[in-house]
């Protein structure tokens, strides 16, 4: 059985956060207080956007619940408002809401996991990535995302990275595809430093990064890419994705049979540190 399934949007921030009705609810109260307090302070769209230093048409969006506030936004507001904390207190539920329904899915799951494995064949696993690495994966998309909509998907990534700074520290492993390490998606500066990246998470204590080399005869990971969550209570899970389609998977058999496989391709994969040393010379290649 798989939950949370969903499908991306094809580009437009419209289509990747309408249908989320829990997220569109908190825009649509968060603009209206802010609309509210705008009127109570007798401020036009323009001035208020003057005076916080965003467009007329960046608050007018926010007051019809079409964007999400950036962060600033509300605690700006609140104090040209005079608003006496009431915008500012929106600040965290708008950071959730910010989030497409399956990128909080996902993080909320990796927020719980007290074990982490993860395959990677065509690109560096979200974790692992650099923010640049991950900005150019977005402006990759076809069809093309708008700039605004590429920052949402960057900062929805980047916060999923909280999980190296959790204590206790989750156990975390990673196999990644030699041909991730040497394609230079968004340019050579970008790779190596999203190799560099790779070098510093692979050397933390509670963190293994394997390498699966082009040249093996034997490959388990065949299937495409997917990772494997234990969280700290309840059934072990796993996540896969391809294209438009994103699956968290609860199905027994199908999380163990994850689970096979992802310990043959470890299995099948250079060791730790043979595989940093390994990325070292990718590195000093690139």
């Amino acid at each position: 059985m798989t939950v949370g399934a969903g499908r991306s949007g094809s580009g437009t921030e419209d289509q990747d956060w309408d249908g989320d009705e829990g997220s569109a609810d908190v825009l649509k109260t968060v603009g209206k207080q802010v609309k509210l307090w705008r009127e109570r302070a007798g401020l036009t769209q323009a001035e208020l956007g003057a005076a916080i230093g965003y467009s007329e048409e960046q608050v007018s969006s926010v007051e019809r619940g079409r964007r999400a506030p950036k962060p600033g936004f509300l605690d700006s507001a609140d104090e040209v408002l005079g608003a006496g904390g009431m915008l500012a207190a929106f600040t965290e539920d708008v950071e959730r809401a910010r989030y497409p329904k399956k990128v909080r899915d996902l993080a909320r799951l990796e927020a719980e996991a007290v074990g982490l494995g993860a395959y990677g064949n065509s690109v560096i696993h979200g974790l692992l990535q650099t923010e640049d690495y991950t900005r150019a994966l977005f402006r990759m998309r076809r069809p093309l995302l708008d700039e605004e909509t590429i920052e949402r998907h960057v900062a929805a990534r980047m916060t999923r990275q909280e999980i190296f700074n959790r204590w206790p520290a989750p156990i975390l492993s990673f196999v990644q595809e030699e041909v991730t390490l040497r394609r230079p998606l968004g340019g050579r500066m970008v790779l190596q430093g999203q190799l560099e990246r790779l070098l510093e998470l692979g050397n933390l204590r509670n963190v293994e990064i394997q390498v699966m080399p082009t040249d093996r005869d034997d490959h388990a990971g065949i299937g495409g890419s997917f990772q494997l969550l234990e969280p700290r209570q309840g059934p072990k899970a796993a996540h896969a994705e391809v294209q438009q389609i994103s699956r968290v998977i609860v199905d027994r058999k199908e999380v163990s049979e994850l689970e096979a496989r992802y310990g043959i391709i470890r299995a099948q994969a250079l060791t730790p540190r043979e595989s940093l040393a390994f990325i070292e010379k990718v590195l000093g290649d690139t």
